[in-house]
């Protein structure tokens, strides 16, 4: 492989970063049947797509930039195996999340003069050649358009066609043609709707030719046997769904949570950092009994970035598409190592939510979590 440009690391989706791995002096089938690290990566990369809209790294330093541009195609392999709507779209759309993100820090860092970071940011003209727009886009001039103390536009102007290309009807009244600002076959939108624009040009890149036939020749049967494990894996991850369209209640007892649950929230109430599969299994657990982002930082005793973190789950998890990121089955939960304290009902239930709702049936009148809180119990008291 040729030298690596440390922009293909953080974009592999650009064109250059393609040729890259096509140039590469292994194929996808090598690493597959090596079981090498990008595999892993790869794995991770789509785990944390249907579980958390982010294909960021967990542990970013774990990575070579080498592994990192290699575990895009192996995640691409991995959504195609699966093979099912919910899983390209999700992935995608946090390949496209993952991107906004890091254009805007790019696009920061580029403004502010950063010498650190030069060597890893792309600029937004970068971006705009990348996805062709550059002849799409312009920044408004009026007062050179920027805001104070900064070399950045607040506006831009978008010639039409791109974007309708772009823009959906889905995103709201304030996107649709008849409400912007239009001049000379151009529309006029701020600096983030810009980069909303962006992040959907990514999503329908990466979405392009997913899911793609694996098992067409012998070296895609070798590929496929190999990745078994996974895709079974990432299939009982949207599996998990099922129970949701079954959830009977939406209060919160927590002295009903499955014994799992009562762990992870003492555990948070506890001051420990939670790994971070277990906190989204309690935030999703939370967040399918109808709790807001306030609700759940107040339970799990969150503070500051640990609250942002969550409220940033919540909301993510409030407004996915599909059940497919209820909190995780049973059997998710045995392969995390959070199953813990098995009771009785554990024995006849195959899901958190099933054990809940059968708990909270039995018990009779309840009073909810949240009728209770301004009275000053403390969680762990009804715990």
């Amino acid at each position: 492989m040729r030298p690596m440009d440390p922009h293909f690391a953080r974009y592999p989706f650009f064109d250059g970063a393609r040729a890259a791995v096509g140039e590469a002096d292994i194929s996808p089938a090598a690493l597959v049947v090596e079981d090498a690290p990008a595999v892993e990566r790869g794995l991770e990369r789509v785990e944390r797509a249907l579980m958390e809209g982010t294909v960021a790294a967990e542990e970013p330093r774990r990575w070579s930039d080498r592994e990192e541009l290699l575990s895009y195609p192996i995640a691409r392999i991995l959504v195609s195996l699966v093979d099912t709507p919910a899983a390209v779209d999700k992935y995608a759309a946090a390949e496209a999340a993952t991107a906004h993100d890091r254009f805007r820090a790019d696009f920061r860092s580029d403004d502010d003069g950063l010498q650190s970071t030069a060597a890893r940011s792309v600029s937004l003209d970068d971006v705009l050649r990348e996805f062709d727009l550059s002849g799409a886009v312009r920044p408004e001039r009026p007062d050179d358009g920027r805001r104070r103390g900064s070399r950045d536009p607040t506006h831009y102007w978008v010639a039409v066609g791109a974007y309708l290309t772009l823009s959906t009807a889905d995103w709201g009244e304030r996107w649709r043609l008849v409400n912007r600002e239009l001049a000379t076959g151009e529309v006029r939108v701020t600096a983030d709707e810009l980069h909303r624009l962006l992040e959907e040009a990514v999503h329908r890149r990466v979405a392009d030719g997913l899911p793609f036939e694996v098992r067409g020749s012998a070296a895609g049967e070798e590929i496929a046997d190999a990745l078994d494990d996974e895709v079974a894996s990432l299939r009982d991850l949207l599996n998990d769904h099922d129970v949701t369209g079954r959830m009977e209640v939406e209060a919160v007892v927590p002295g009903l949570f499955p014994p799992c649950m009562k762990a992870l929230v003492q555990r948070a109430r506890g001051g420990e950092s939670l790994p971070s599969h277990s906190e989204f299994s309690v935030v999703a657990f939370l967040v399918a009994l109808g709790m807001d982002a306030t609700e759940v930082a107040t339970l799990l005793d969150a503070e500051d970035e640990t609250a942002e973190r969550i409220a940033t789950r919540v909301e993510y998890l409030a407004d996915a598409d599909g059940a497919q990121f209820a909190p995780p089955s049973c059997a998710s939960m045995q392969s995390y190592g959070d199953c813990v304290n098995r009771d009785e009902r554990c024995e006849t239930i195959s899901h958190p939510l099933s054990y809940y709702t059968s708990a909270v049936r039995d018990a009779g009148d309840v009073r909810d979590w949240r009728e209770t809180a301004a009275e000053g119990t403390s969680a762990d008291d009804r715990t």
